[in-house]
């Protein structure tokens, strides 16, 4: 999941040296952390979230066919 989610985030930002993310899991469940620098923010997040909405649906896909769940959180 997080090198999914590193590739994502990666491919949206202008600075992808500053995209962190930081895996952590309990049981089926996977909580993804993430940090983008901060001019990158609103290109990640889109307009009305709609692009990290999309990043994580693919999230999601991804992780359903391991039979887990996902959570992504972007950071301040």
């Amino acid at each position: 999941m997080k090198e999914l989610a590193t590739l994502l985030l990666k491919s949206l930002s202008s600075t992808p040296d500053n995209v962190v993310v930081e895996e952590k899991t309990e049981q089926n469940k996977v909580y993804l952390s993430t940090k983008v620098d901060a001019a990158d923010k609103g290109k990640v997040i889109g307009k009305d979230g709609c692009i990290i909405k999309a990043v994580r649906t693919v999230l999601n896909a991804a992780a359903a066919k391991q039979n887990k769940k996902v959570t992504l959180k972007l950071e301040d």
